[in-house]
């Protein structure tokens, strides 16, 4: 038998760490407090899916799941159907101020969250949006159409201007062109905007949490309910934590090819 190649060594303990703590979350939800607390195992005792249960059974738990995926999934269709324009409009016109509009844009997504929090906070409660998902999903425009626009500016400029042109020969409105001809052509850019606007709002916590109270409570913040007088209940946790996986290892799966073209376009 030949000897190991050290690359094949070296990629293959890369992927042993790499799901090392998803094998670690998936084996602490399969056991009480007590059996994790209790020895250490590379295995799970006593396993079971009484975590499991608990979550899918009370509503204050899988509520958490339906409120973080609708306003994640009402962020994604006003970031896109803001951003397509506004991309489109960079890559295709020169107007005074563009670039330091595109600027202002990126510098928007550079700022933290906790910046925004105190004047989002004091409007919401004005106009009655606090604790709603379209608050959340508002919220997290600020930060999801900067980035929106830069990906997709990037993927229409590569498209060339002849396209346009010869769909209006052709006698397309600009609706009909843009919708049956230009966004084919770039659809990888928009599975692939799509896809970080998803996964930035599913993760995001802090304006997610002050935004919310009851009504819209995402996942994250119910996952806190875990805590009390005698500690972290590490069992329903990490069950929690396993399911939350759930949402976006589907995104990419369905993203997956847009997101490799982005990658070799440069795109991303």
């Amino acid at each position: 038998m030949g000897a190991v190649k050290p690359g094949k060594l070296a990629l293959t303990l890369y992927i042993v760490l790499l799901l090392l703590p998803l094998y670690w979350l998936m084996k602490m939800s399969l056991q009480s407090n007590e059996d994790i607390l209790g020895s250490f195992s590379l295995w799970p005792v006593n396993p079971s899916f009484d975590n499991y249960v608990t979550i899918l059974t009370d509503s204050s738990w899988y509520m958490g799941y339906v409120n973080s995926l609708t306003y994640v999934f009402m962020n994604m269709a006003i970031v896109l159907t803001v951003a397509l324009p506004a991309a489109y409009a960079f890559s295709r016109y020169r107007f005074i101020g563009d670039k330091h509009m595109f600027f202002w844009l990126l510098s928007n997504r550079m700022a933290p969250p906790a910046v925004f929090l105190l004047p989002f906070f004091e409007l919401y409660h004005a106009v009655g949006l606090f604790d709603t998902h379209i608050a959340v999903a508002l919220a997290h425009c600020l930060f999801n159409v900067p980035l929106a626009v830069w990906i997709l500016e990037g993927f229409m400029s590569a498209v060339p201007r002849e396209v346009d042109e010869m769909a209006y020969i052709d006698g397309y409105s600009f609706p009909r062109f843009f919708v049956s001809v230009f966004l084919p052509l770039i659809r990888n850019g928009v599975g692939v905007a799509a896809f970080f606007c998803f996964m930035y709002s599913w993760i995001e916590l802090l304006m997610a949490r002050t935004l919310t109270l009851t009504e819209a409570k995402p996942i994250s913040v119910t996952m806190t309910r875990t805590v009390s007088a005698a500690g972290l209940d590490w069992g329903l946790l990490a069950a929690a934590g396993t399911l939350t996986l759930i949402p976006g290892a589907l995104v990419i799966w369905f993203v997956r090819n847009y997101i490799a073209k982005g990658f070799a376009l440069g795109r991303v």
